[in-house]
């Protein structure tokens, strides 16, 4: 059996994680599975899916492939395509363009026969059971999966749009990320790069500091004398601390200016300043991360029950503790893995597969596994990657790290830089194609 269909099997089957290796897990995504639906399960429903990221277009996809032509799924998303954020930090050395991250719905529509509805969701009726949208209709469910990704916070100093478009966060890829991209090419040697990382959780914990290596091997090699200068929120780095300890202190020394435990006060964006715990700062550019939280959706009808913030969620089935029948999936809610776009890929499969034998009448899998892998370019040619194994613990009802299935690689290398294409490629094809 190839590796890579073993982990899509354990993942899916419940498979002993711990007999994983760590660089076999971090070069293996879940292979896209293409197939008919099938049209004997007897199984009926009406699902809506509002949101059409990784999880969205992923719970979609396979509730159709396991529930078969008797669940009618309906898309609802207000883009005509989904932007990847994963390797999105290439764009920023011209590496990747926008477009090259883009997928569209049509696979879903044609090959699996979701409804997809570009529109706008205006209210959710958990008593009612349905989903009124912008143009005044209404989609009514059996079952409702919310995968909106997350919203943020707004700096001191940057309330006004025009204040906004001089700070970008680009933290979301699409516009903000071809923005960030012409403001590194408008630098001039010696000038300085600053960003923010806010405190954890955050969509991808390795991304901050991905963006950090990127930005600093570009402007050694175009624009020298310059520097990049992090002012992280967490007490240190808290995702491939080797990798990335490595590359600030030795691959990008001088280059790379890294503050630990800073708390940004207030940012001006006409004179380009930052007032910090640890004294103001001038940049030629300020790329703010701000803290994150669940989408406005989950917000707006009362699901953000986890802290007023994210979506308290039973991991078994990503069925919101604040209303029945509504699933919230991804980077919105409240659980113990990471806000990642391979693991709401996976939190997709175990929602999907729970509705499907919510449908039927039968009891979702009491012992789910999920993994996650994440490649980090350091340079421009040369990754490190992260992988972690999680497997459902009874006792606490989380989802708890596999002992000796998570980790991250010994060293950069070419290899790996390799290997994150085709891990990218696969991710990507399993929840689009």
């Amino acid at each position: 059996m190839k590796r890579r269909d073993f982990i899509r099997l354990a993942s899916m089957a419940g498979i002993g994680a711990s007999a994983f290796s760590w660089a076999g897990i971090a070069r293996s995504a879940t292979p896209a599975q293409l197939g008919t639906v099938p049209t004997n399960t007897g199984i009926t429903g009406r699902v809506v899916v509002i949101g059409g990221g990784m999880g969205g277009a992923t719970v979609a996809k396979y509730l159709r492939l396991w529930g078969g032509s008797g669940v009618s799924v309906t898309l609802v998303e207000r883009e005509t395509a989904y932007t990847s954020n994963i390797l999105s930090n290439l764009v920023l050395n011209g590496q990747r363009t926008i477009s090259s991250l883009q997928y569209a719905y049509s696979n879903l529509a044609t090959r699996y026969g979701i409804k997809v509805l570009k529109g706008e969701v205006m209210a959710i009726d958990p008593v009612g059971h349905s989903v009124a949208l912008a143009d005044g209709s209404k989609l009514p469910y059996d079952r409702l999966v919310i995968a909106p990704g997350v919203d943020f916070d707004t700096f001191a100093g940057l309330e006004s749009p025009t204040a906004q478009a001089l700070v970008p966060h680009a933290w979301k890829a699409g516009p903000q990320t071809t923005q960030l991209r012409n403001m590194l090419l408008a630098m001039k040697p010696g000038e300085v790069f600053a960003m923010t990382i806010p405190a954890k959780p955050y969509r991808c914990p390795p991304g901050p500091y991905e963006r950090a290596c990127v930005v600093a091997d570009w402007l050694k090699k175009n624009r020298p004398g310059s520097k990049v200068v992090i002012l992280d929120a967490n007490p240190g780095i808290i995702a491939e601390p080797v990798a990335f300890g490595n590359a600030f202190n030795v691959v990008h020394q001088g280059v790379v200016e890294y503050h630990p435990g800073v708390t940004i006060n207030s940012i001006d964006a006409t004179t380009m300043s930052l007032n910090t715990s640890i004294g103001n700062l001038k940049a030629k550019v300020i790329n703010a991360i701000p803290p994150h939280k669940a989408g406005k959706v989950v917000v707006a009808n009362g699901l953000a029950n986890a802290g007023g913030r994210w979506a308290g969620v039973d991991v078994l089935t990503y069925q919101s503790t604040a209303a029945p029948g509504i699933h919230i999936i991804g980077d919105a809610s409240a659980t113990t893995q990471p806000k990642a776009g391979h693991i709401a890929n996976q939190e997709a499969k175990v929602c999907a597969d729970a509705i499907v034998r919510l449908l039927a009448g039968r009891s979702p899998d009491p012992s789910p596994i999920t993994n996650s892998a994440c490649y980090s370019p350091i340079t421009s040619d040369t990754a490190s990657w992260l992988t972690a194994v999680f497997a459902y613990d009874p006792a606490s009802g989380t989802m708890l790290p596999v002992p000796g299935a998570s980790g991250e690689a010994s060293a950069r290398s070419t290899e790996n830089y390799k290997e994150m294409t085709k891990w990218f490629n696969t991710l990507m094809e399993d929840s689009f194609a």
